[in-house]
């Protein structure tokens, strides 16, 4: 017996047989289930190269945006320097002294043009004195009771933090107010104690 062997042109002529077997209307659905399936690659192509175009666009803007974050922490430190400096001049003794209150003044000054140029570029200061505490922006150095806030209050700023187009750059060093919790059990438990010695009390004295 001879076998036959499955060559280009037999495959050719077995898909030929085959199409011819297909009546106009069945011959009609194939081809456009064919368009169908390529149009559908063809979407999907599309996609992908979309979709790493804009990753590719979203990456390089985000380097475009984050490339100055080592020299901006350097730059927020001169910013604390300066309001250290001017928390550190009393208002009564500026008001005596003119040459004080102008250094002063020029000081002041020089930290509203770099707060601004931070504003400009990005940088935004976080200050959130009376805020409700965020793990994601403020570190809690410790906490304070009878602050007269509700638990979990920014009460004091020790160090301000800073963002850099919304990503954090240096989290606000801050003391959050505690909940006295222990004092409110006490408080609950003290009349139960109470009430069960009397009872015991009055117990003992009818016996």
């Amino acid at each position: 017996m001879t076998e036959t062997s499955n060559t280009p042109e037999t495959e050719d002529v077995a898909e030929q047989a085959e199409v011819e077997t297909l009546s106009p209307a069945d011959r009609i659905a194939e081809l456009e289930a064919e368009v169908a399936k390529y149009k559908d690659q063809a979407l999907r192509a599309l996609a992908e190269q979309e979709n790493v175009r804009r990753r590719a666009q979203r990456d390089r803007e985000d380097a475009l945006k984050f490339a100055t974050s080592n020299f901006a922490k350097d730059l927020v430190t001169v910013a604390d320097n300066l309001r250290r400096a001017i928390d550190s001049v009393p208002e009564a003794q500026a008001a005596k002294d003119e040459l004080l209150k102008g250094l002063l003044s020029g000081v002041s000054a020089t930290e509203r043009e770099l707060l601004a140029a931070f504003e400009k570029h990005g940088i935004r200061k976080l200050d959130p004195l009376g805020e409700k505490f965020d793990h994601n922006f403020h570190q809690a150095i410790f906490e304070l009771e009878n602050t007269g806030k509700p638990a979990g209050t920014v009460v004091q700023v020790l160090q301000a933090g800073y963002t850099l187009h919304d990503r954090l750059l240096r989290e606000a060093m801050v003391g959050v107010a505690k909940g006295a919790v222990a004092e409110a059990v006490a408080s609950e438990e003290k009349p139960v104690e109470d009430k069960h010695a009397d009872r015991h009390h009055r117990v003992d004295r009818t016996a």
